[in-house]
């Protein structure tokens, strides 16, 4: 729901942006902040979906050798790449954490909307610390990462067209 707010959020504020400058005058002078609003929304959005995606198995992977492996070796490499996913994400939200105390503490503030830049930093501990949290799921099988997500590819054929 965050996510869907966010985007939607986006699109309103670009399509007032634009209406604005189509009626032009002193308000669209008014909506300058427009741009920076969406590009740190975006910047939330992105990292906000991390761990969803995650979670889903929508992230790049190369699954051959792995897939290929016997139901053991399998799953011993699967938790294998959950425990370094884990660990690693936890250390890049440390790194950011530690990246936006030291932003917070130079006082730096956004051009336009005039908002300490530290808390435009708080976007990759929150998307780390979300990613790392599914690895740790996936890690203890609470959720399954690697799950066949075959009904979500699978678009609907044409009658009488072959593959």
């Amino acid at each position: 729901m965050f996510l869907v707010s966010i985007f939607l959020s986006m699109v309103a504020l670009f399509a007032v942006n634009v209406l604005a400058r189509e009626i032009g005058g002193t308000f669209a002078s008014q909506l300058a902040w427009v741009d920076e609003a969406v590009r740190l929304m975006n910047i939330f959005l992105v990292f906000g979906a991390l761990g969803l995606a995650l979670e889903r198995g929508r992230h790049v992977g190369i699954d051959t050798l792995r897939e290929a492996l016997p139901q053991f070796a399998r799953k011993s490499i699967r938790k294998i790449i959950d425990a370094v996913g884990c660990i690693f994400c936890a250390y890049m939200a440390y790194l950011a954490y530690q990246l936006v105390i030291f932003v917070l503490n130079t006082g730096q503030r956004s051009p336009t909307l005039d908002v300490p830049m530290g808390w435009i930093y708080v976007a990759p501990v929150i998307g780390f610390g979300l990613l790392s949290f599914r690895y740790l799921l996936s890690f203890l099988s609470t959720i399954d990462r690697f799950a066949s997500t075959k009904d979500d590819d699978e678009t609907p054929s044409v009658e009488g067209a072959k593959p």
